[in-house]
């Protein structure tokens, strides 16, 4: 009998967090509508290091060294 109810208890808790995940889902498609309409954009804040880059059309600084960074060949 506990394993029964183990098991239901399980199960409801993973229909619960289905179910946040869900709205959370609903919430942000929404939210990506009113921004493409709209043309907003959003802020975003990150801790890494920002993109330099000297003109428009070059490669940004942090990506020149990436084959010797990560061992390419």
């Amino acid at each position: 009998m506990k394993k029964n109810l183990i098991i239901t208890i399980v199960l409801v808790l993973l229909v619960v967090i289905s179910v946040v995940q869900a709205v959370q889902l609903i919430g942000m498609n929404s939210k990506i509508k009113n921004i493409s309409s709209t043309g907003d954009s959003i802020k975003t804040t990150s801790s890494s290091s920002s993109i330099k880059t000297t003109s428009p059309g070059s490669v940004p600084t942090n990506l020149q060294n990436l084959p010797g960074m990560v061992g390419g060949c």
